[in-house]
């Protein structure tokens, strides 16, 4: 009887023993989180998968207010979804991050991303460890730029028809890409006016102003030497077309100055009152008198939240004097304008002298159908390192969709500038990776040898997912794209107008190499850091 009990108790105290073991190790959360994490990654991709490639689909989304935006562009279809999940999020982030540092390749980077945490997926259901796979990827990932490196060919910036090419390759998949005819010399163009080809490394976009107005189609759309303001003439009978223009900038109001604090002034007769409006008006007057006599015609007044940056009274003054005024100059473009039209920001009425002007021949209000009219400037005498796009679109969708088309393809010819090199397009960089990357694996021993096969499996996602949307075969097309480039041919690339395999250099489809390097190792780095992640806690509120 004793020992039985005993034994019974022993047991007792071993189960009760194994059961707190077993609340301090528990092995299956981990894994838990790790694969929740993966699979909320993965639909993300999966939902901007389709939109990929010329072929690609768009996508149409409506926001709480009801507007409606249509889009194939990664990064804006990600930015504008409500996603939940805090490492969806970090999808959407690093679309965010590509669409900074390269501007194109934002729908690439989220399924390259998905692809590699489907791979580290199955990587990890063999039993290799987070940390090993995670290592692996990263060597792979810097293997695969230096093959990138090797691939690419040195790019001549004076070459224009080249840039047009790559501009055009980036406007295939938009939905203005019968449009890029136009709109890829025009980005070349405005780029290549702000920059100085032999010794610039980067492009300031903010000197390239793009200007949406509603109306007509997109082929009217124009490149404008000169400054484009998107405001109306203030008119009351001054001048909307003026000659030999002379432009001053202003930061400060034409108005009645106001104290600093509330007060009232208690006026008690006439007189008094007579001599208040008198001041008023000889305050206004002399402000008036002082601008003309430096020799201004056409006055530019920032915007003012302090008070009216303009009174009806000193519109009265200015129209007499012939001056033409435009107001509501935002802040952020006073230092656009001052470059493109070479005057000065002046803030007090003391320095505005006849220096601080710029001048023009032509400074003239342009209707743009319906009531919206814009200030169009030509002729600057000094332009200096800016341009101006009067972009036309016939309703809102179409407009928007033209200014992110176009705003990629200047990112394009930025990359180009950034680093003078480029790719054939058409998933042949991401084959021709994932080929050397896997008889590079052979070298390597144990699981890293599985880590960078799976890692040159997923980047074929990219050629799958190409011929998939061109509604080809996909593993036909893909068999045969490998077979090509495994035989040396490393330009080979799905064309998706011919429905197979062809040399996309022949096909003028190029990339820039900023564009493909700069995503793989985006979301080499993203899946690194999903895979290292092993729980989640919740702050205290």
């Amino acid at each position: 009887m004793a020992p039985a009990t005993v034994a019974a108790a022993a047991g007792g105290k071993a189960s009760s023993a194994s059961g707190a073991e077993r609340c301090f190790q528990d092995k299956d959360k981990p894994a838990g989180v790790r694969n929740s994490n993966i699979i909320a990654a993965k639909a993300v991709a999966d939902a901007v998968r389709t939109s990929l490639g010329p072929r690609g689909m768009d996508k149409m989304i409506q926001s709480a207010n009801g507007d409606v935006t249509i889009t194939n562009d990664g990064a804006t279809i990600l930015n504008q979804m409500s996603v939940i999940h805090p490492t969806a999020k970090m999808l959407v982030d690093l679309s965010k991050a590509q669409d900074i540092e390269a501007g194109d390749g934002t729908t690439t980077v989220v399924v390259t991303a998905g692809a590699l945490l489907d791979a580290a997926q199955t990587l990890l259901s063999k039993g290799i460890h987070p940390t090993k796979i995670s290592d692996s990827f990263q060597r792979a990932a810097t293997e695969a730029e230096n093959i990138l490196e090797k691939m690419s060919s040195p790019v001549d910036l004076s070459n224009d028809e080249l840039l047009v090419k790559m501009a055009t390759t980036s406007l295939n998949s938009k939905v203005v890409s019968q449009h890029s005819w136009l709109l890829a010399p025009m980005a070349v163009n405005a780029v290549k006016k702000i920059i100085d080809p032999a010794k610039d490394t980067n492009v300031n976009l903010n000197m390239i102003k793009i200007i949406k107005k509603l109306g007509e189609t997109v082929e009217e759309s124009e490149l404008i030497e000169g400054a484009l303001i998107d405001q109306k003439t203030m008119g009351r009978g001054g001048p909307t077309r003026v000659e030999k223009a002379k432009i001053g900038l202003i930061q400060f109001q034409l108005s009645a100055p106001k104290t600093d604090i509330e007060n009232q002034v208690i006026i008690s007769d006439y007189t008094q009152m007579d001599r208040a409006l008198k001041e008023e008006r000889q305050y206004l007057l002399n402000i008036c008198k002082q601008i003309k006599s430096a020799g201004c015609n056409v006055l530019l007044i920032q915007k003012s939240i302090l008070r009216d940056a303009v009174s009806e009274m000193a519109l009265h003054f200015l129209a007499k004097l012939k001056i033409m005024v435009v107001k509501d100059i935002e802040r952020d473009d006073i230092e656009f304008y001052s470059k493109i039209l070479g005057c000065r920001p002046v803030a007090s009425l003391d320095h505005f002298v006849a220096e601080s002007l710029g001048s023009a021949d032509l400074a003239e209000e342009i209707s743009t159908g319906g009531d919206s009219k814009v200030i169009k400037v030509t002729g600057v005498q000094n332009p200096g390192q800016a341009v101006s796009i009067l972009l036309r679109g016939s309703n809102k969708l179409v407009l928007e969709e033209a200014d992110r088309s176009l705003h990629d393809a200047l990112c394009v010819i930025r990359c180009l500038v950034k680093k003078k090199a480029l790719l054939p397009g058409g998933g042949a960089p991401e084959m021709e990776v994932a080929v050397q990357l896997r008889q590079l694996a052979q070298e390597r021993s144990g699981a890293e040898q599985y880590c960078w096969r799976a890692f040159a499996d997923a980047l074929e996602l990219i050629p799958f997912t190409l011929a998939e949307n061109a509604g080809l075969s996909p593993i036909h097309t893909v068999t045969e794209l490998r077979t090509q480039h495994a035989n040396g041919h490393s330009d080979f690339g799905i064309n998706v107008r011919k429905g197979y395999v062809t040399d996309m250099r022949e096909e003028a489809v190029l990339q820039p190499l900023l564009v493909s390097s700069s995503a793989i190792k985006q979301a080499a780095e993203c899946v690194r850091s999903i895979l290292k992640i092993d729980d989640i806690v919740m702050a205290v509120r």
